[in-house]
Protein backbone atom coordinates (compact mmCIF):
# COMPACT_ATOMS: atom_id res chain seq x y z
CA UNK A 1 0.00 0.00 0.00
CA UNK A 2 1.29 3.42 -0.92
CA UNK A 3 1.04 4.96 2.54
CA UNK A 4 2.69 2.04 4.37
CA UNK A 5 5.95 3.03 5.91
CA UNK A 6 8.29 1.37 8.36
CA UNK A 7 7.44 2.17 12.00
CA UNK A 8 11.15 2.77 12.54
CA UNK A 9 10.86 5.86 10.34
CA UNK A 10 8.19 7.42 12.57
CA UNK A 11 8.71 9.13 15.90
CA UNK A 12 5.56 7.46 17.21
CA UNK A 13 5.32 3.66 16.74
CA UNK A 14 2.83 2.42 14.18
CA UNK A 15 -0.32 1.27 15.98
CA UNK A 16 -1.75 -2.03 14.76
CA UNK A 17 -5.11 -3.24 16.07
CA UNK A 18 -5.96 -6.94 15.75
CA UNK A 19 -9.51 -8.22 16.14
CA UNK A 20 -9.23 -11.72 17.60
CA UNK A 21 -6.67 -13.71 19.58
CA UNK A 22 -6.37 -16.94 17.60
CA UNK A 23 -3.53 -18.27 15.48
CA UNK A 24 -3.75 -15.63 12.75
CA UNK A 25 -4.13 -12.84 15.30
CA UNK A 26 -1.18 -13.87 17.46
CA UNK A 27 1.11 -14.59 14.53
CA UNK A 28 0.37 -11.08 13.29
CA UNK A 29 0.72 -9.47 16.70
CA UNK A 30 4.09 -11.09 17.37
CA UNK A 31 5.50 -10.17 13.96
CA UNK A 32 4.16 -6.60 14.06
CA UNK A 33 5.71 -6.13 17.52
CA UNK A 34 9.03 -7.47 16.18
CA UNK A 35 8.82 -4.81 13.46
CA UNK A 36 8.49 -2.09 16.09
CA UNK A 37 4.73 -1.58 16.08
CA UNK A 38 2.53 -1.05 19.10
CA UNK A 39 -0.13 -3.76 18.98
CA UNK A 40 -3.58 -4.01 20.53
CA UNK A 41 -5.37 -7.36 20.35
CA UNK A 42 -9.09 -7.46 21.04
CA UNK A 43 -10.96 -10.51 22.35
CA UNK A 44 -14.68 -10.77 23.01
CA UNK A 45 -14.72 -14.33 24.34
CA UNK A 46 -13.90 -15.66 27.78
CA UNK A 47 -10.51 -17.12 26.81
CA UNK A 48 -7.83 -16.16 24.33
CA UNK A 49 -6.28 -18.49 21.76
CA UNK A 50 -9.05 -18.97 19.22
CA UNK A 51 -10.45 -22.22 17.87
CA UNK A 52 -7.40 -24.44 17.39
CA UNK A 53 -6.00 -24.65 20.89
CA UNK A 54 -9.31 -24.32 22.75
CA UNK A 55 -12.06 -26.15 20.86
CA UNK A 56 -10.48 -27.45 17.65
CA UNK A 57 -7.20 -29.04 16.62
CA UNK A 58 -5.69 -29.70 20.04
CA UNK A 59 -8.61 -31.27 21.95
CA UNK A 60 -9.85 -33.17 18.90
CA UNK A 61 -6.47 -34.76 18.18
CA UNK A 62 -6.11 -35.78 21.83
CA UNK A 63 -9.55 -37.39 21.72
CA UNK A 64 -8.79 -39.09 18.40
CA UNK A 65 -5.50 -40.49 19.71
CA UNK A 66 -7.14 -41.85 22.85
CA UNK A 67 -9.85 -43.49 20.77
CA UNK A 68 -7.19 -45.05 18.56
CA UNK A 69 -5.48 -46.56 21.61
CA UNK A 70 -8.79 -48.07 22.72
CA UNK A 71 -9.48 -49.44 19.25
CA UNK A 72 -6.02 -50.97 18.92
CA UNK A 73 -6.39 -52.86 22.21
CA UNK A 74 -9.43 -54.64 20.87
CA UNK A 75 -8.67 -54.85 17.15
CA UNK A 76 -4.91 -54.93 16.54
CA UNK A 77 -3.76 -57.32 13.77
CA UNK A 78 -0.98 -59.22 15.56
CA UNK A 79 -1.18 -62.86 16.58
CA UNK A 80 0.16 -63.70 20.01
CA UNK A 81 -0.94 -60.45 21.63
CA UNK A 82 -4.19 -60.72 23.56
CA UNK A 83 -7.02 -58.52 22.33
CA UNK A 84 -9.28 -56.98 24.94
CA UNK A 85 -12.07 -54.44 25.05
CA UNK A 86 -10.89 -51.64 27.35
CA UNK A 87 -13.00 -49.95 29.99
CA UNK A 88 -13.48 -46.33 29.01
CA UNK A 89 -13.56 -43.57 31.63
CA UNK A 90 -14.65 -40.71 29.41
CA UNK A 91 -14.57 -38.16 32.23
CA UNK A 92 -10.90 -38.96 32.94
CA UNK A 93 -10.08 -38.65 29.24
CA UNK A 94 -11.71 -35.23 29.12
CA UNK A 95 -9.85 -34.04 32.23
CA UNK A 96 -6.50 -35.03 30.71
CA UNK A 97 -7.44 -33.49 27.38
CA UNK A 98 -8.53 -30.18 28.86
CA UNK A 99 -5.48 -30.07 31.10
CA UNK A 100 -3.27 -30.18 28.02
CA UNK A 101 -5.45 -27.55 26.33
CA UNK A 102 -4.92 -25.21 29.28
CA UNK A 103 -1.16 -25.88 29.27
CA UNK A 104 -0.84 -25.06 25.58
CA UNK A 105 -3.08 -22.01 25.82
CA UNK A 106 -0.86 -20.61 28.55
CA UNK A 107 2.41 -21.52 26.81
CA UNK A 108 1.46 -20.31 23.33
CA UNK A 109 -0.85 -17.39 24.08
CA UNK A 110 -1.16 -16.13 27.66
CA UNK A 111 2.58 -16.22 28.42
CA UNK A 112 3.33 -14.38 25.17
CA UNK A 113 1.10 -11.51 26.28
CA UNK A 114 2.77 -11.48 29.68
CA UNK A 115 6.25 -11.35 28.15
CA UNK A 116 5.68 -8.84 25.34
CA UNK A 117 5.05 -5.26 26.50
CA UNK A 118 4.40 -4.14 22.92
CA UNK A 119 1.19 -6.22 22.80
CA UNK A 120 -1.84 -5.09 24.83
CA UNK A 121 -5.01 -7.14 25.34
CA UNK A 122 -8.39 -5.40 25.35
CA UNK A 123 -11.48 -7.40 26.35
CA UNK A 124 -14.71 -6.86 24.45
CA UNK A 125 -16.50 -7.13 21.11
CA UNK A 126 -15.24 -4.79 18.41
CA UNK A 127 -16.99 -3.16 15.49
CA UNK A 128 -15.95 -0.48 13.02
CA UNK A 129 -16.93 3.14 13.45
CA UNK A 130 -14.78 4.22 10.50
CA UNK A 131 -11.73 2.94 8.63
CA UNK A 132 -9.35 3.65 11.48
CA UNK A 133 -11.61 3.53 14.52
CA UNK A 134 -12.94 0.53 16.41
CA UNK A 135 -15.59 0.63 19.10
CA UNK A 136 -15.09 -2.09 21.69
CA UNK A 137 -18.04 -3.07 23.90
CA UNK A 138 -16.53 -4.39 27.11
CA UNK A 139 -17.88 -7.15 29.37
CA UNK A 140 -19.53 -4.51 31.56
CA UNK A 141 -21.24 -2.89 28.59
CA UNK A 142 -18.93 0.10 28.51
CA UNK A 143 -17.56 1.45 25.24
CA UNK A 144 -13.94 2.10 24.33
CA UNK A 145 -12.73 3.67 21.09
CA UNK A 146 -9.44 2.60 19.54
CA UNK A 147 -7.75 4.40 16.68
CA UNK A 148 -5.16 2.45 14.71
CA UNK A 149 -2.94 3.00 11.70
CA UNK A 150 -3.59 -0.52 10.45
CA UNK A 151 -6.32 -2.99 11.44
CA UNK A 152 -6.24 -6.76 11.02
CA UNK A 153 -9.51 -8.69 11.19
CA UNK A 154 -8.82 -12.18 12.52
CA UNK A 155 -12.17 -12.90 14.13
CA UNK A 156 -12.35 -16.60 13.25
CA UNK A 157 -15.41 -18.70 12.56
CA UNK A 158 -18.09 -20.68 14.38
CA UNK A 159 -20.16 -23.78 13.56
CA UNK A 160 -22.67 -23.29 10.77
CA UNK A 161 -26.06 -24.75 11.67
CA UNK A 162 -28.31 -25.88 8.79
CA UNK A 163 -31.88 -24.62 8.63
CA UNK A 164 -33.54 -27.97 9.33
CA UNK A 165 -37.06 -27.64 10.78
CA UNK A 166 -37.05 -28.27 14.52
CA UNK A 167 -33.27 -28.49 14.91
CA UNK A 168 -32.83 -25.16 16.69
CA UNK A 169 -35.25 -26.24 19.43
CA UNK A 170 -33.24 -29.35 20.33
CA UNK A 171 -30.17 -29.83 22.58
CA UNK A 172 -27.88 -30.77 19.70
CA UNK A 173 -24.09 -30.76 19.96
CA UNK A 174 -21.60 -28.91 17.87
CA UNK A 175 -17.98 -30.06 17.99
CA UNK A 176 -17.47 -27.71 20.95
CA UNK A 177 -19.87 -29.64 23.18
CA UNK A 178 -18.92 -33.05 21.80
CA UNK A 179 -15.24 -32.64 22.65
CA UNK A 180 -15.89 -32.05 26.36
CA UNK A 181 -18.87 -34.38 26.86
CA UNK A 182 -18.06 -36.57 29.86
CA UNK A 183 -20.58 -39.30 29.01
CA UNK A 184 -20.46 -41.43 25.89
CA UNK A 185 -23.67 -41.59 23.88
CA UNK A 186 -25.24 -44.99 23.38
CA UNK A 187 -26.13 -43.93 19.83
CA UNK A 188 -24.60 -40.80 18.29
CA UNK A 189 -26.22 -39.34 15.19
CA UNK A 190 -23.91 -37.18 13.08
CA UNK A 191 -25.12 -34.71 10.47
CA UNK A 192 -22.17 -33.92 8.22
CA UNK A 193 -19.63 -35.75 6.08
CA UNK A 194 -16.51 -33.62 6.05
CA UNK A 195 -13.49 -33.25 8.30
CA UNK A 196 -14.94 -32.53 11.76
CA UNK A 197 -17.94 -34.82 11.32
CA UNK A 198 -15.87 -37.83 10.29
CA UNK A 199 -13.04 -37.34 12.77
CA UNK A 200 -15.40 -37.14 15.74
CA UNK A 201 -17.73 -39.83 14.43
CA UNK A 202 -14.89 -42.34 14.32
CA UNK A 203 -13.56 -41.26 17.71
CA UNK A 204 -16.92 -41.84 19.40
CA UNK A 205 -17.32 -45.11 17.50
CA UNK A 206 -13.98 -46.34 18.80
CA UNK A 207 -14.79 -45.29 22.35
CA UNK A 208 -17.90 -47.45 22.29
CA UNK A 209 -20.81 -45.47 20.85
CA UNK A 210 -23.00 -46.69 18.04
CA UNK A 211 -22.67 -44.08 15.26
CA UNK A 212 -24.88 -43.15 12.32
CA UNK A 213 -23.55 -40.61 9.80
CA UNK A 214 -25.93 -38.66 7.56
CA UNK A 215 -24.31 -37.09 4.50
CA UNK A 216 -25.85 -34.48 2.21
CA UNK A 217 -24.09 -36.17 -0.73
CA UNK A 218 -21.02 -38.38 -0.17
CA UNK A 219 -18.15 -38.42 2.29
CA UNK A 220 -15.54 -35.74 1.62
CA UNK A 221 -17.44 -34.48 -1.41
CA UNK A 222 -14.81 -31.84 -2.26
CA UNK A 223 -12.02 -34.41 -2.53
CA UNK A 224 -11.15 -37.04 -5.11
CA UNK A 225 -14.11 -39.48 -5.01
CA UNK A 226 -11.83 -42.44 -4.30
CA UNK A 227 -10.82 -40.93 -0.96
CA UNK A 228 -14.37 -40.69 0.33
CA UNK A 229 -15.25 -44.13 -0.98
CA UNK A 230 -12.21 -45.72 0.64
CA UNK A 231 -12.82 -43.99 3.97
CA UNK A 232 -16.49 -45.00 3.92
CA UNK A 233 -15.48 -48.64 3.52
CA UNK A 234 -13.10 -48.37 6.48
CA UNK A 235 -15.70 -46.74 8.72
CA UNK A 236 -18.32 -49.33 7.80
CA UNK A 237 -15.88 -52.12 8.65
CA UNK A 238 -15.61 -50.61 12.13
CA UNK A 239 -19.38 -50.60 12.50
CA UNK A 240 -20.49 -47.13 11.47
CA UNK A 241 -23.78 -46.77 9.62
CA UNK A 242 -23.46 -44.31 6.74
CA UNK A 243 -26.46 -42.85 4.94
CA UNK A 244 -25.41 -41.06 1.76
CA UNK A 245 -27.57 -38.41 0.06
CA UNK A 246 -29.60 -38.22 3.25
CA UNK A 247 -30.31 -35.19 5.39
CA UNK A 248 -33.17 -34.92 7.89
CA UNK A 249 -36.35 -33.27 6.73
CA UNK A 250 -37.05 -32.44 10.37
CA UNK A 251 -35.50 -32.94 13.81
CA UNK A 252 -37.27 -33.33 17.15
CA UNK A 253 -36.31 -34.23 20.72
CA UNK A 254 -38.72 -36.01 23.07
CA UNK A 255 -36.77 -35.34 26.26
CA UNK A 256 -34.63 -38.46 25.92
CA UNK A 257 -33.97 -39.09 22.26
CA UNK A 258 -33.49 -37.20 19.02
CA UNK A 259 -35.90 -38.14 16.25
CA UNK A 260 -34.72 -37.47 12.71
CA UNK A 261 -37.24 -37.76 9.91
CA UNK A 262 -35.46 -38.78 6.71
CA UNK A 263 -36.21 -40.39 3.39
CA UNK A 264 -34.67 -43.53 4.87
CA UNK A 265 -37.28 -43.45 7.63
CA UNK A 266 -37.25 -42.34 11.24
CA UNK A 267 -33.83 -42.43 12.93
CA UNK A 268 -33.40 -42.20 16.69
CA UNK A 269 -30.37 -41.58 18.88
CA UNK A 270 -29.61 -40.16 22.30
CA UNK A 271 -27.16 -37.51 21.01
CA UNK A 272 -26.94 -35.49 17.81
CA UNK A 273 -23.72 -33.90 16.52
CA UNK A 274 -24.16 -31.20 13.87
CA UNK A 275 -20.91 -30.73 11.95
CA UNK A 276 -21.84 -29.12 8.66
CA UNK A 277 -19.05 -26.59 8.29
CA UNK A 278 -18.20 -23.24 9.83
CA UNK A 279 -19.26 -19.66 9.13
CA UNK A 280 -17.06 -16.57 9.49
CA UNK A 281 -17.46 -14.37 12.58
CA UNK A 282 -18.00 -11.15 10.65
CA UNK A 283 -21.66 -10.33 11.24
CA UNK A 284 -21.09 -8.10 14.29
CA UNK A 285 -18.14 -6.09 12.88
CA UNK A 286 -20.23 -3.52 10.92
CA UNK A 287 -18.09 -4.11 7.84
CA UNK A 288 -20.77 -2.61 5.63
CA UNK A 289 -20.18 0.72 7.34
CA UNK A 290 -16.69 0.98 5.86
CA UNK A 291 -17.21 -0.99 2.64
CA UNK A 292 -15.19 -4.16 3.28
CA UNK A 293 -16.14 -6.67 0.59
CA UNK A 294 -17.48 -10.02 1.77
CA UNK A 295 -18.65 -13.21 0.08
CA UNK A 296 -22.31 -14.30 0.39
CA UNK A 297 -21.45 -16.40 3.46
CA UNK A 298 -19.85 -13.41 5.21
CA UNK A 299 -16.23 -14.38 4.50
CA UNK A 300 -13.96 -11.39 3.95
CA UNK A 301 -12.55 -11.22 0.43
CA UNK A 302 -8.78 -10.73 0.46
CA UNK A 303 -5.91 -10.80 -2.04
CA UNK A 304 -2.68 -12.77 -1.71
CA UNK A 305 -1.22 -9.96 0.43
CA UNK A 306 -4.12 -10.31 2.91
CA UNK A 307 -5.53 -6.91 1.91
CA UNK A 308 -9.26 -6.30 2.02
CA UNK A 309 -11.08 -3.97 -0.34
CA UNK A 310 -10.44 -1.08 2.09
CA UNK A 311 -6.99 0.46 2.32
CA UNK A 312 -5.29 -0.07 5.66
CA UNK A 313 -7.53 -2.98 6.66
CA UNK A 314 -6.26 -6.55 6.37
CA UNK A 315 -7.79 -9.91 7.24
CA UNK A 316 -6.48 -13.40 7.94
CA UNK A 317 -7.67 -16.79 9.11
CA UNK A 318 -11.07 -18.44 9.18
CA UNK A 319 -13.02 -15.18 8.78
CA UNK A 320 -11.68 -14.85 5.22
CA UNK A 321 -12.29 -16.67 1.95
CA UNK A 322 -9.08 -18.69 2.38
CA UNK A 323 -9.04 -22.38 3.40
CA UNK A 324 -9.86 -22.85 7.08
CA UNK A 325 -6.67 -24.45 8.37
CA UNK A 326 -4.71 -23.20 11.36
CA UNK A 327 -1.38 -23.30 9.52
CA UNK A 328 -2.87 -21.19 6.73
CA UNK A 329 -4.17 -18.75 9.34
CA UNK A 330 -0.80 -18.46 11.08
CA UNK A 331 1.07 -17.99 7.80
CA UNK A 332 -1.48 -15.38 6.73
CA UNK A 333 -1.18 -13.52 10.02
CA UNK A 334 2.59 -13.30 9.74
CA UNK A 335 2.44 -12.04 6.17
CA UNK A 336 -0.29 -9.57 7.01
CA UNK A 337 1.90 -8.11 9.75
CA UNK A 338 4.83 -7.81 7.35
CA UNK A 339 2.63 -5.93 4.90
CA UNK A 340 1.06 -3.73 7.57
CA UNK A 341 4.51 -2.61 8.69
CA UNK A 342 5.87 -1.72 5.28
CA UNK A 343 6.93 -5.06 3.82
CA UNK A 344 5.81 -7.02 0.79
CA UNK A 345 4.81 -10.64 1.49
CA UNK A 346 2.39 -12.83 -0.46
CA UNK A 347 0.75 -16.04 0.69
CA UNK A 348 1.09 -18.80 -1.91
CA UNK A 349 -1.33 -21.69 -1.39
CA UNK A 350 -0.45 -23.72 -4.48
CA UNK A 351 1.33 -26.36 -2.37
CA UNK A 352 -1.06 -26.39 0.60
CA UNK A 353 -1.55 -29.88 2.09
CA UNK A 354 -4.77 -30.84 3.86
CA UNK A 355 -5.31 -33.73 6.28
CA UNK A 356 -8.37 -35.46 7.74
CA UNK A 357 -7.26 -37.21 10.94
CA UNK A 358 -9.37 -40.32 10.61
CA UNK A 359 -7.86 -43.82 10.50
CA UNK A 360 -6.95 -44.37 7.76
CA UNK A 361 -6.20 -40.68 7.42
CA UNK A 362 -6.91 -38.67 4.29
CA UNK A 363 -4.33 -36.27 2.90
CA UNK A 364 -4.56 -34.26 -0.29
CA UNK A 365 -2.59 -31.63 -2.13
CA UNK A 366 -2.75 -29.72 -5.38
CA UNK A 367 -4.98 -30.77 -8.26
CA UNK A 368 -7.20 -33.79 -8.62
CA UNK A 369 -7.78 -35.27 -12.06
CA UNK A 370 -11.14 -33.49 -12.26
CA UNK A 371 -9.84 -30.07 -11.22
CA UNK A 372 -6.97 -30.35 -13.68
CA UNK A 373 -9.42 -31.21 -16.46
CA UNK A 374 -11.59 -28.23 -15.50
CA UNK A 375 -8.50 -26.05 -15.91
CA UNK A 376 -7.77 -27.51 -19.33
CA UNK A 377 -4.69 -29.43 -18.18
CA UNK A 378 -4.06 -32.85 -19.71
CA UNK A 379 -2.96 -35.27 -16.99
CA UNK A 380 -1.68 -38.75 -16.37
CA UNK A 381 -2.33 -40.38 -13.01
CA UNK A 382 -1.49 -43.54 -11.12
CA UNK A 383 -2.99 -45.19 -8.06
CA UNK A 384 -0.92 -47.56 -5.94
CA UNK A 385 -2.84 -49.65 -3.41
CA UNK A 386 -1.05 -50.07 -0.09
CA UNK A 387 -0.75 -53.81 -0.53
CA UNK A 388 2.20 -52.83 -2.77
CA UNK A 389 3.94 -50.86 -0.01
CA UNK A 390 6.29 -53.05 2.07
CA UNK A 391 5.78 -51.07 5.30
CA UNK A 392 2.00 -51.43 5.03
CA UNK A 393 2.46 -55.19 4.65
CA UNK A 394 4.75 -55.25 7.68
CA UNK A 395 2.15 -53.28 9.63
CA UNK A 396 -0.59 -55.73 8.59
CA UNK A 397 -2.59 -52.69 7.53
CA UNK A 398 -3.04 -52.31 3.78
CA UNK A 399 -6.15 -50.12 3.87
CA UNK A 400 -5.82 -47.29 1.37
CA UNK A 401 -3.73 -46.06 -1.52
CA UNK A 402 -1.42 -43.39 -2.89
CA UNK A 403 -2.51 -41.51 -6.00
CA UNK A 404 -0.37 -39.06 -7.96
CA UNK A 405 -1.55 -36.69 -10.69
CA UNK A 406 1.02 -35.44 -13.20
CA UNK A 407 0.97 -33.12 -16.20
CA UNK A 408 0.86 -35.43 -19.21
CA UNK A 409 3.52 -33.86 -21.39
CA UNK A 410 6.08 -32.78 -18.80
CA UNK A 411 5.49 -35.34 -16.04
CA UNK A 412 5.47 -32.51 -13.48
CA UNK A 413 3.65 -33.47 -10.29
CA UNK A 414 0.36 -31.56 -9.96
CA UNK A 415 -1.41 -33.29 -7.10
CA UNK A 416 -1.40 -36.13 -4.59
CA UNK A 417 -4.20 -37.94 -2.79
CA UNK A 418 -3.40 -40.40 -0.01
CA UNK A 419 -5.58 -42.70 2.08
CA UNK A 420 -3.37 -44.34 4.70
CA UNK A 421 -2.88 -44.50 8.45
CA UNK A 422 0.14 -42.22 8.07
CA UNK A 423 -1.21 -40.04 5.26
CA UNK A 424 -0.72 -36.86 7.28
CA UNK A 425 2.98 -37.65 7.74
CA UNK A 426 3.43 -38.62 4.09
CA UNK A 427 1.81 -35.69 2.29
CA UNK A 428 4.53 -33.12 3.01
CA UNK A 429 6.93 -35.01 0.75
CA UNK A 430 4.52 -34.44 -2.12
CA UNK A 431 4.12 -30.80 -1.05
CA UNK A 432 7.85 -30.21 -1.31
CA UNK A 433 7.91 -31.96 -4.67
CA UNK A 434 5.18 -29.71 -6.05
CA UNK A 435 6.80 -26.61 -4.56
CA UNK A 436 10.04 -27.50 -6.35
CA UNK A 437 8.26 -28.41 -9.62
CA UNK A 438 9.53 -31.98 -9.55
CA UNK A 439 8.40 -34.59 -12.06
CA UNK A 440 7.23 -38.07 -11.19
CA UNK A 441 10.49 -39.28 -12.71
CA UNK A 442 12.38 -37.06 -10.26
CA UNK A 443 10.38 -38.53 -7.38
CA UNK A 444 10.89 -42.09 -8.59
CA UNK A 445 14.65 -41.58 -8.56
CA UNK A 446 14.89 -40.18 -5.03
CA UNK A 447 16.24 -42.15 -2.07
CA UNK A 448 13.43 -43.03 0.34
CA UNK A 449 14.15 -44.92 3.58
CA UNK A 450 12.96 -48.51 3.78
CA UNK A 451 10.66 -49.58 5.50
CA UNK A 452 8.57 -46.40 5.63
CA UNK A 453 5.07 -45.53 4.57
CA UNK A 454 6.30 -42.47 2.68
CA UNK A 455 8.13 -44.83 0.35
CA UNK A 456 4.68 -45.39 -1.11
CA UNK A 457 5.02 -42.02 -2.85
CA UNK A 458 8.23 -43.17 -4.55
CA UNK A 459 6.64 -46.49 -5.53
CA UNK A 460 3.58 -44.73 -6.95
CA UNK A 461 5.87 -42.44 -8.94
CA UNK A 462 7.67 -45.48 -10.29
CA UNK A 463 4.38 -46.90 -11.61
CA UNK A 464 4.32 -44.19 -14.25
CA UNK A 465 7.10 -46.08 -16.03
CA UNK A 466 7.24 -49.63 -14.63
CA UNK A 467 5.38 -52.44 -12.85
CA UNK A 468 6.46 -52.14 -9.22
CA UNK A 469 5.16 -55.60 -8.43
CA UNK A 470 8.08 -56.95 -10.42
CA UNK A 471 10.71 -55.05 -8.41
CA UNK A 472 12.65 -56.39 -5.45
CA UNK A 473 11.46 -55.07 -2.10
CA UNK A 474 13.65 -51.97 -1.96
CA UNK A 475 14.64 -51.55 -5.60
CA UNK A 476 15.84 -48.09 -6.58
Amino acid sequence: MSDCCSPNAKSVPLHVAVIGTGSAAFAAAIRAAEEGASVTVIEGGEVIGGTCVNIGCVPSKIMIRGAQMAHNQAHHPFDGIERCVPRIDRAALVRQQQGRVEELRHAKYESILEANPAITLVRGWAHFEDRQTLVVIGPDGGEQRLTADRILIASGARPAIPAIPGLAETPYWTSTEALVAEALPAHLLVIGASVVALELAQAFLRLGSKVTILARSVLLSKEDPELGQGLAEALKEEGAEILLHTLPDAVAHDGEQFILLTRAGEIRGDRLLVATGRRPNTDRLALERIGVETAPNGAIVIDDHLRTSVEGIFAAGDCTDQPQYVYVAAAAGTRAAINMTGGDAALDLTAMPAVVFTDPAVASLGLTELRAKQQGIATDSRRLDLENVPRALANFDTRGFVKLVAERDSGRLLGAQILAADAGEMIQTAALAIRNRMTVEDLAGQLFPYLTMVEGIKLCAQTFSKDVSQLSCCAG
